[in-house]
């Protein structure tokens, strides 16, 4: 979320998924204005035997978070004015919130009705799933939401990976650069943390939240008010996705603590104390993104894997010895598109091998990217995957049990540059790492997107949870290099930068062998690295300046129907 990383929208942000945006609550008391209706997300168990066919009636409740908190006197019948807000941070009603734990015995949170997920938050169900919008009816920006049990009151699906895989639909074809669709694992609290403290609503209302940045933006922990945010709250996280319609990544975070810590000065790691390699958890995580590791065309618009189509994203958790109770050894992803398996990308990289999350290419990565840590934090151990424990320490939170977090978000100062773009700020495009994706770092602005792109949403539907290979059994793999081409007559608009990576894929298409595929990526290298010269060179030059009408340099596109040029 990162994404770890990366919390909600509307806010703000940290690094890398870094979670800020809504405050996101861990506590309070259940109001009584509107009864909660929320969006069904069914969940289909697998088995090798039977398939995937016996559906757990679960449910997405909205984080605490994005609820109006209000006294706890307040009902339908109260007269208007009676009973104020609670506030939150920053603006906390001190006469309803003298002190912490007086704060969450006197405030309340109130239900969401099936209307209001939809014109408030722009969720609602759709084929089978949910859909959700960048930009709600209300002008509210992205959700956050949480897997509830349908069989267990008050209480979240608790899901147990170890020598399991995960699989679920997603339709990514609208997301632009600076925005990102998370599928989240997090050790949250499966009662919501109902019975500490002040809170009596529990998860039902979306409370308890953490995740591996350890955000301080949260109302409540252990259910008690935040009042002066000088608190986080930490827990382990696992980001099986994370994407938009050029760039993807999965990681994992692991921490110091098993389950919800409350966090204060250095444990918390926060990039503006300089502490992100001194904290509880490792918030940079060991993750696995195709093009930071020099794959260029195998996810993106008409790669590999074609995020202009619905894609099925399958995520295995592997045991050392094939059991339920091994080490975590391995995290493996496969995708599905046109009824075939498409295995993972390999990493493209000489100093970093694999196509998977293992403890060597973990080690791997930390050492080749050691130049892209965080600039604000010059000390500590940059390697805090290997220093926490990694796979092992995920492991046993696998154990413990996760729940399911979805969101859909944006970053106003990060500008998603951890997933699509360029990281650290500045760095040279030949940095081992920098490069996360093929956006320019200004694309992810979130004013100019909440203005001009407020259609984007993803699709998010199907469920499956069983034994390794039995969400998609019987399906053949995809031969290699299936999916890398060229969109022939395509009208889409892409930037200079994108079509690089499309002339790299075409170039691809023509031979599908591995110098030809090499060739590829190096076209596309090139168009990239082109681009941020060109961009910096634009930053420098007082007299290279945008009109109004050309506010955003994505709007100097090309057509994806331009002329193909061969590596040649």
């Amino acid at each position: 979320l990162v994404p770890a990383r990366t919390a909600l929208v509307g806010m703000g942000f940290g690094r890398r998924g870094a979670a800020c945006l809504l405050p996101f609550a861990a506590a309070q008391q259940a109001g009584h204005i509107w009864p909660e209706t929320r969006p069904a997300l069914p969940l289909a168990l697998c088995t090798h035997e039977g398939g995937c066919h016996t559906s757990e009636p679960t449910s997405l409740t909205m984080d605490a978070g994005r609820r109006w908190l209000h006294d706890v006197r307040f009902t339908p019948s109260s007269p208007v004015g009676n009973f104020g807000d609670c506030g939150g941070p920053g603006h906390w009603n001190l006469t309803l919130c003298p002190d912490p734990l007086s704060c969450a015995r006197n405030c309340a949170y109130d239900g969401l009705r099936l209307a209001d997920y939809e014109a408030q938050y722009g969720v609602s169900m759709e084929s089978g799933g949910v859909r959700m919008n960048y930009v709600s009816r209300a002008g509210k920006v992205g959700a956050q939401m949480y897997l509830l049990d349908g069989r267990q009151e008050n209480r979240y699906k608790v899901f147990h990976l170890k020598n399991r895989e995960f699989a679920f639909d997603i339709d990514v074809s609208t997301l632009e650069c600076g925005m990102d669709a998370a599928v989240y694992f997090v050790e949250m609290p499966a009662d919501g943390g109902a019975g500490v403290g002040g809170n009596s609503a529990g998860a039902a209302y979306g409370l308890g939240y953490c995740d591996a940045t350890c955000p301080s933006t949260v109302h409540f922990i252990d259910g008690q008010a935040n009042l002066d945010s000088g608190f986080g709250a930490c827990c382990i996280q696992m980001d099986v996705f994370a994407g938009n319609k050029v760039a993807t990544a999965m990681t994992a975070h692991p921490c110091n603590t098993a389950g919800l810590k409350r966090c204060s000065g250095a444990q918390c790691g926060d990039p503006a104390s300089r502490d992100v390699y001194h904290g509880d958890c490792d918030r940079d995580g060991c993750e696995f993104n195709p093009y930071r590791l020099g794959d260029k065309v195998f996810y993106g618009l008409n790669g590999t894997v074609n995020t202009l189509k619905p894609i099925t994203v399958v995520t295995q958790f592997l045991t050392q010895d094939g059991s339920d109770s091994g080490q975590l050894s391995e995290i493996r992803r496969k995708y599905i598109q046109g009824g075939r398996v498409i295995e993972n990308a390999h990493s493209m990289l000489p100093a970093v091998q694999g196509d998977s999350i293992t403890e060597s290419m973990c080690a791997q990565q930390k050492a080749a990217f050691a130049s892209t840590r965080d600039a604000s934090s010059p000390d500590g151990n940059y390697d805090r995957f290997g220093l926490m424990g990694g796979l092992s320490t995920l492991g046993a939170a696998l154990d413990r049990g996760m729940v399911l977090a979805v969101a859909l978000r944006d970053d106003p100062t990060g500008r998603m540059q951890w997933l699509d773009s360029l990281l650290p700020e500045g760095a040279s495009p030949s940095t081992p790492g920098a490069v996360r994706g093929p956006c320019m770092p200004q694309w992810g602005d979130a004013a100019w997107m909440r203005t001009k792109l407020q259609g984007s949403h993803a699709h998010l539907a199907n469920l499956r949870f069983g034994a390794i290979g039995s969400t998609h059994r019987g399906m053949p793999s995809a031969p290699a290099g299936a999916g890398a081409r060229a969109a022939a007559g395509d009208t889409n608009l892409v930037s200079a930068q994108r079509l690089g990576k499309g002339l790299g894929t075409a170039a691809a298409s023509r031979g599908g062998d591995a110098f030809l595929r090499l060739c590829a990526v190096a076209c596309a290298s090139l168009f990239t690295a082109s681009a941020f010269v060109a961009y910096r060179l634009l930053r420098g030059s007082p007299a290279a300046r945008f009109d109004d009408e050309f506010a955003d340099p994505r709007l100097l596109m090309v057509r994806s129907d331009a002329p193909e040029y061969a590596c040649e």
